[in-house]
């Protein structure tokens, strides 16, 4: 059995420093040198997780294959390191204390006094723990939000406590800080940094390694300046450099020389191989050619709303050497008037996910307008949903169509809420009451989907049988399939039981690409391997900008 060691990254001075990014980095580097690496993410906020926060307050939600809904940041991993991420791999404050007071309730701290010390630290250090497999070399731990903040010093102190528990050898600590520039007096400044370790340094950690992010390379000066007042050493303080996307700052690590930093640090053997990433940046650089993608969403306002969707058209642009420009509009300024002026110049138009009925009427104006013009056309969860709303009003008849999560009084509920399922980790089938919670009624994770044959869907994945990442709670009426199936919509992709409808589409025929998924195949998409509907849809959008 291996002794895993770990890397606790930390942040100071402000928070979207790009911890995450980091982390996912140095991680890439050294599972590039041969080790077996993961990551976990510990967020102080007390949501037992982000599952119903607005993805304006804190960025895109991400499902792991079990089902778990996780910050953003597990995304970063996973596309970086090609590793897929569980349950274990995140953990927040209010899933941690809500083990300690349930295990307080079951009498397994023996009626004493439950306490941040040592009750809650306990159970963070066990939550560690507990995704360092006998398998894995190094677990890396990112410790969410910023230091000195009330809600993360249970987390900084248990990560203290590890190295006494584990030995100074098997624990790295890596801060994360921000060195400004101020353009009045033309230099950068090294004060926050300071106060920033110093704040550590309060807690009792100690780093281990610096990194600065800052707009240009630090001086040799500033290096041996912040050394100075952190107390480390001269070789351990690296700039963390703005660059032009997020896969070039693997090659900005490398060159700077952090992952032989901490391979000397925690004595990793292996030297990193960073040729994939090189040709991956090459044709990120020097693309061929150029596709304009319009993302008819609602949570537009803030981009990280659909962080993954953004990098997943982003892979699919490399796999055809192709720069995508991502245009996000906003769903609820359509209306019939200005469809042209927002969609006239787009080659490709995509409907993300989303919940409730805010900004609808918009993205059904979008899918009407792709399906007419003969636009490329992706619809995800609740763009798929969309798509068959509009078709059923338009194309099938059935004027009153719609969803029971917009009016539950319709009489065509084409899209319905969905009371009964699978439950993919125990294989029982559940119920949905009426005191069920909203997390609760979603069908979360894996599932597999049949894909039927000769259909756009099953020539992209070359794949009888796929599995893919879902979010939802409401689904495709049966009772309007054969209706929708003689109006022309094709019904591509089904649950094995063949009782949920997983993807639709048009033939080919009728239109050039226009295909609709009620997962997120987002999730599973990485740098090195594009996801097949992506890497479809942006061909298809190249080739109507060629046709044009």
């Amino acid at each position: 059995m291996k002794k895993t060691k770990f890397i606790f990254v930390t942040g100071g001075v402000l928070s979207s420093l790009g911890k995450g990014l980091a982390a996912a980095s140095i991680g890439a580097l050294l599972k590039s040198r041969g080790l077996n690496v993961s990551i976990q993410k510990l967020d102080p906020y007390l949501n037992l997780d982000p599952g119903t926060m607005s993805p304006l307050q804190h960025g895109e939600v991400y499902v792991t294959d079990d089902g778990a809904e996780t910050d953003l940041d597990l995304g970063h991993y996973e596309r970086f390191l090609g590793v897929p991420m569980s349950r274990r791999n995140t953990y927040t404050a209010g899933r941690i204390y809500h083990n300690v007071l349930n295990n307080e309730r079951q009498g397994k701290y023996l009626g004493g006094t439950v306490q941040v010390i040592p009750h809650v630290t306990d159970e963070i250090k066990r939550a560690i723990k507990s995704a360092a497999t006998s398998d894995l070399d190094v677990l890396m731990v990112e410790i969410g939000g910023t230091v000195g903040d009330i809600e993360s010093l249970p987390f900084i102190e248990a990560i203290r406590q590890l190295k006494n528990d584990l030995g100074k050898n098997r624990c790295l600590y890596i801060h994360l800080t921000l060195v400004p520039y101020l353009k009045t007096s033309g230099e950068p400044k090294s004060k926050p940094t300071q106060h920033s370790v110093k704040e550590l340094r309060s807690i009792g950690i100690q780093p281990d390694i610096i990194m600065c992010r800052s707009e240009e390379a630090l001086s040799a000066d500033m290096r041996k300046k912040i050394a100075l007042f952190c107390d480390v050493p001269g070789d351990a303080v690296f700039s963390a450099i703005d660059v032009r996307n997020i896969y070039e700052v693997p090659l900005e690590y490398h060159r700077e020389g952090i992952d032989d930093k901490v391979a000397k640090l925690l004595r990793l053997k292996g030297q990193a191989e960073v040729g994939p990433w090189e040709r991956l940046n090459a044709r990120l650089e020097n693309p061929k050619h150029e596709v304009n993608i319009g993302m008819v969403g609602k949570y537009v306002a803030l981009s990280e709303s659909y962080k993954s969707l953004h990098e997943a058209l982003t892979h699919g642009g490399i796999d055809a050497q192709a720069k995508v420009n991502i245009h996000y509009i906003d769903s609820e300024a359509l209306n019939s008037r200005n469809l042209e002026k927002h969609l006239g110049g787009l080659d490709g138009i995509l409907i993300p996910g989303g919940f409730g009925d805010r900004g609808v009427e918009g993205m059904l104006l979008a899918a009407k307008y792709a399906r007419e013009k003969k636009r490329p056309f992706f619809g995800i969860c609740l763009g798929m949903q969309c798509l068959v709303i509009e078709y059923a009003r338009n194309v099938a008849g059935i004027e009153g169509a719609t969803s029971e999560e917009f009016n539950p009084k319709a009489k065509d509920k084409i899209i319905y809420l969905m009371t009964e399922w699978v439950d993919h980790r125990s294989g029982r089938r559940q119920k949905r009451t009426a005191d069920s919670d909203l997390g609760g009624t979603m069908r979360l994770g894996s599932y597999p989907c049949h894909l039927m044959p000769g259909t756009l869907a099953q020539k992209a994945y070359k794949e009888p049988e796929i599995h893919e990442r879902h979010r939802h709670r409401f689904e495709f009426n049966n009772a309007y399939l054969e209706k929708m199936a003689a109006a022309g919509l094709k019904f591509s992709g089904f649950s094995p039981d063949h009782t949920l409808v997983e993807m639709v589409e048009l033939p080919t025929k009728e239109h050039p690409w226009y295909l609709g998924c009620q997962f997120h195949p987002e999730f599973q998409s990485t740098p090195m391997t594009p996801h097949p509907l992506f890497r479809e849809f942006i061909k298809a959008a190249l080739s109507h900008k060629n046709n044009k």
